[in-house]
């Protein structure tokens, strides 16, 4: 199934002014967000994946096309040249589109209409927030329906409670945010290709889309109470960086092992001579 991940915006809640990064070139580890993102999915052996680049495209380019397997993959060193052990995107399908500096997400999506033509469903991400759901569940729910798409839901993550006042003043009950029968969207997408009916040329994913198919009773909500972080600011991602640091880091899921995980062992003598691989 092939997986579309929004990652042109600007980032503005991480950006320090000096740097041109866009957000999910951000690191966790040693890796920038968008590949942890890309590795989840391909854990569950969805690993065709077309980029909406926008903002600070070079850098994600430049990434990929510089990739460096010995990150995070086992080698051995021979006569200068380096055999890898295993392998963690040689099976990926990475297409990379412009779609335009300031487009908002329904236009990117837009953008690569074609890229999903013909296609029963797809996947969709913002490319800035990690999770541990079980995909196949949320993808068999949505099979299984008519709806045209479906989002993760979780519960809102803000600290704040909320505050139920009495005409006289009086404060009849404080609530944490958390506590409340609401949900957030998670900002990951199960989508038929009836979505680009939605969507105007210049439009927005959840304003014109999901919005409409949810009056039309045609968009579910797949709610997850399991681990979810977004990286919207740079406190959210320093959260995401001790978690890793700390060993925990639930998302990561890919190292839980399993029948799951499609990563392939990498031939026995395979000669990588340099650093692009």
């Amino acid at each position: 199934m092939k997986v579309v991940l929004f990652c042109g915006g600007y980032g503005m809640r991480m950006r320090d002014g000096l740097s041109d990064v866009p957000k999910p070139m951000h690191h966790v580890g040693p890796r920038p967000l968008i590949w942890h993102v890309m590795r989840y999915y391909a854990h569950f052996g969805h690993t065709d994946f077309v980029l909406c680049l926008g903002y600070g495209a070079h850098h994600i380019k430049n990434y990929f096309l510089d990739y460096a397997e010995t990150t995070s993959n086992d080698f051995v060193l021979r006569g200068g040249s380096v055999e890898l052990l295993g392998s963690d995107i040689q099976d990926w399908t990475i297409t990379f589109v412009d779609t335009g500096m300031n487009s908002p997400i329904g236009e990117r999506l837009r953008r690569v209409r074609e890229l999903v033509a013909g296609e029963e469903m797809f996947l969709a991400n913002y490319s800035d927030v990690l999770t541990d759901l079980p995909l196949d569940d949320m993808i068999e729910e949505f099979r299984a329906s008519d709806a045209v798409g479906s989002l993760l839901a979780v519960p809102p993550q803000a600290a704040f409670h909320c505050v139920d006042v009495s005409d006289d003043g009086r404060v009849d009950s404080i609530t944490g945010l958390h506590e409340m029968t609401l949900w957030e969207n998670g900002g990951y997408f199960a989508l038929r290709p009836e979505i680009f009916d939605y969507i105007p040329e210049g439009g927005d994913l959840i304003t014109d889309g999901c919005t409409v198919l949810a009056k039309e009773g045609r968009m579910l909500a797949h709610r997850y109470r399991g681990f979810w972080q977004p990286a919207d600011t740079l406190k959210e991602c320093a959260a995401l960086e001790a978690s890793y640091q700390s060993g925990a880091a639930p998302w990561t899921v890919w190292e839980r092992g399993g029948h799951r995980d499609p990563v392939p062992t990498a031939p026995a003598t395979p000669s990588v001579p340099g650093p692009r691989q």
